[in-house]
């Protein structure tokens, strides 16, 4: 989540050069060829169960293609502070859907943990921009605010949806299987898009460095994050994992100030205290599993 924080506040430069879903579907071509060995299916892994196929497909469509289509139109309808603010529930989200779909035993601290993420992230929308600045619409559609910040709530069971698939999928395959599965889904989802844009699109007009961006947005999104976390999955139920999410504006927003040159305030540095607050409630092992430990 770290890692994610960090190539978002770092593809500001790649979303002024390239056309978004241009950008996104060279994003997974570039992903497939790096993960291409990833493809194989090892000698020991049993057949794709049709429920796998069916799982690796809703992973890629509500993970990738479907919540940045959300994302996207979202942001584009209502404020930035609003859509902070709605994305801050993610945390939640996972909890509740892990307990509905998965049957998990949530603990109060992981609870606690999740509602100080969603109060962090919620405070940092808040005070990331003043008023008169990113409290306005992004587009010119004033009254279609109402249906941005759907689309947005849409993004999140998206994205919570990511992680409570993901934890599934562990059972059945390998993070390196599923990386590359879901990503060989998201350039198809993506493909006729991407296509239609690459035919009237000048190439020439982006520069050297720019495509070294690019390589590196795509390996880190479709590459590495995905491993790590599905790694991750593997041992940490799905309803503690998203308590991490709040590692991503944490770190977006890190990578503005070291990188980008932008500013943080007290109270900026107040949300991320209690958003990390969080993670402790969420993490730290139970006196059981450090009896059992001992």
């Amino acid at each position: 989540m770290a890692l994610v924080g960090g190539y978002v506040a770092l593809s500001k430069p790649l979303a002024a050069a390239l056309p978004v879903f241009l950008l996104a579907w060279l994003r997974f071509g570039i992903g497939g060829i790096a993960m291409a060995r990833w493809l194989k299916k090892p000698a020991a892994e049993a057949p794709l169960a049709l429920r796998t196929r069916r799982l690796l497909f809703l992973e890629s469509f509500l993970g990738n293609f479907l919540f940045t289509i959300c994302m996207l139109l979202g942001v584009s309808m209502t404020s930035a502070v609003s859509a902070g603010v709605i994305m801050s529930a993610i945390p939640a989200a996972v909890a509740v859907m892990s307990w509905i779909f998965l049957r998990e035993r949530i603990a109060l601290r992981v609870w606690l943990g999740a509602a100080c993420a969603v109060a962090g992230i919620a405070l940092l929308s808040l005070v990331k921009h003043p008023a008169g600045h990113g409290g306005a619409a992004l587009s010119s559609t004033p009254g279609h605010a109402w249906l941005g910040n759907l689309l947005l709530v849409g993004a999140v069971l998206c994205e919570a949806s990511y992680a409570v698939i993901g934890k599934q999928l562990t059972g059945a395959l390998s993070p390196k299987r599923i990386a590359a599965l879901i990503n060989l889904w998201g350039f198809a989802l993506m493909t006729p898009m991407g296509l239609y844009l690459a035919t009237w699109f000048d190439f020439r007009s982006v520069h050297g460095g720019v495509w070294g961006l690019l390589v590196f947005y795509a390996l880190a999104a479709s590459v590495w994050t995905v491993w790590l976390w599905m790694t991750g999955l593997r041992s940490v139920p799905a309803a503690q994992s998203g308590v991490f999410t709040v590692m991503l504006p944490i770190s977006a927003a890190l990578v503005g100030v070291v990188a980008l040159g932008e500013s943080l305030s007290g109270a900026q540095m107040a949300a991320f205290a209690v958003a990390l607050v969080g993670i402790v409630l969420a993490t730290l092992p139970t006196r059981n599993a450090t009896q059992q430990t001992a």
